[in-house]
């Protein structure tokens, strides 16, 4: 059986994890003291070292990005960490700073030090009420021990519950105070972010990630992981298993090993479809359990890794009710800047509820793909591209199912469970 690799989760099951006092007993903010006393660019190429990648879905390397803020400019720099988690099926930063918020502060250290950043935001949604208490706290604690304000400010900054906003340039319209919609790039916030001055912005997993890098090494950060995607990370395992929740495990972990370590698929039950990185990550069905849970093996396998959300649905599940609903989902969080998207997503939920009702006919299939290919690449972010993914990987592995939505002039599966189409896909 695979071996968890704990590093963030390492002292979750403590009852006092989520304290100042519990999180200095495991040597909390000894990285960023010494850090401190690195020179900033030494910080940086120690990241780029690591081979630490975004944590938010691109993977784009952390140390990179860092190394694009211009120097020696005389202007004020930013650091911005999106915790603003809403990709269906996500649920690993929540449970971090539930457990441990003092590691994103200490990681905010660390970063906007190497950036010469005075300023750090950290964006989060505003339903996570619980969460914002414990990171307030936690921040009000890291204040009064000094950690804070000796030239390093942290402010938590309460979104409004935006899907959008998880997108970084929305990101930071919202947190100017604009309604929160994708700007144009280039300019990117590298060189004119927050408030038009040089900004990072980076997911909450990816800073929580620096404080272990620096006190370790990069050399041991590399040894997890794979040769192109280092590190261990969290995956969010949820649906149809016996055991859901977060597992911590080395990049290239596969999906087979992961159900071992969570008890399996439900008693009784067969996987049928799952996403590797959320709803908007082309499905994947049983013929990739082995598939290495790293960016470039999935990639190659023909979806996305994006935020590790792994979703598993059974043989029970309808796979055309299932997409309905996350398009329902993209359709109401368009920003609607763009017309491909607002429109689009609009007329692919029609379809689709069409299809699901029994009332649909083959030629709407055809349609939906036509709709998705207008879509893909023409929106204005990644939305649009993300609401297509479910769509045309599901026509791709269970046509079958579609047109047995139109043949039977409804859905074919039973409320409680079917055994039709069960090896759909196979």
């Amino acid at each position: 059986m695979t071996k968890l690799t704990p590093v963030l989760s390492a002292h979750w099951d403590e009852k006092d994890s989520f304290t100042i006092e519990g999180y200095k007993r495991h040597g909390g903010y000894t990285a960023s003291a010494k850090a401190l006393a690195m020179d900033p660019d030494a910080i940086i190429q120690l990241v780029k070292d690591s081979g630490l990648r975004g944590r938010g879905g691109a993977g784009f390397p952390t140390g990179m990005k860092w190394g694009f803020i211009p120097q020696g400019d005389n202007r004020e720099h930013y650091l911005v960490v999106n915790a603003d988690e809403s990709e269906p099926g996500t649920c690993k930063d929540t449970p971090l700073l539930m457990a441990n918020p003092h590691v994103l502060i200490e990681g905010c250290i660390i970063a906007c030090h190497a950036i010469r950043a005075k300023h750090a935001f950290i964006y989060i949604r505003g339903e996570v009420t619980h969460v914002v208490r414990r990171v307030n706290q936690a921040i009000e604690d890291a204040y009064k021990a000094g950690l804070l304000g000796n030239g390093i400010d942290v402010v938590l900054h309460i979104g409004a519950g935006a899907y959008i906003c998880g997108e970084e340039t929305a990101l930071l319209d919202s947190l100017e105070g604009f309604r929160g919609q994708p700007r144009l790039r280039p300019p990117f916030p590298a060189i004119a972010g927050l408030y038009a001055r040089p900004t990072v912005v980076n997911n909450v997993e990816s800073i929580a990630s620096v404080p272990a890098i620096i006190a370790n090494g990069a050399e041991w950060y590399q040894s997890m992981g794979t040769e192109k995607s280092k590190g261990a990370t969290l995956y969010s395992l949820s649906g149809h298993v016996n055991n859901p929740g977060q597992f911590e495990a080395p990049l290239g972990i596969t999906l087979r090993e992961i159900l071992e370590l969570s008890g399996g698929i439900r008693t009784g039950h067969t996987l049928k479809f799952w996403t590797p990185g959320g709803s908007s990550t082309p499905l994947f069905t049983a013929e990739h359990l082995d598939v290495p849970l790293d960016y470039e093996g999935v990639a190659a396998a023909g979806s996305m890794l994006g935020t590790k959300a792994l979703q598993i649905f059974d043989e029970t599940t309808c796979v055309v009710r299932a997409v309905l609903r996350w398009t329902e989902f993209y359709k109401h969080e368009s920003c609607g800047k763009c017309t491909p998207c607002r429109e689009g997503t609009w007329w692919l939920v029609q379809l689709l509820r069409d299809l699901e009702a029994g009332k649909g006919t083959e030629a709407d299939l055809a349609k939906l793909l036509d709709l998705c290919d207008n879509i893909m690449g023409r929106s204005f972010c990644a939305l649009g591209d993300g609401a297509t993914s479910p769509i045309t990987s599901s026509i791709k592995y269970f046509r079958d199912e579609y047109i047995a939505h139109i043949t039977h002039g409804g859905c074919p599966f039973d409320p409680v469970a079917s055994t039709l189409f069960a090896g759909a896909g196979a």
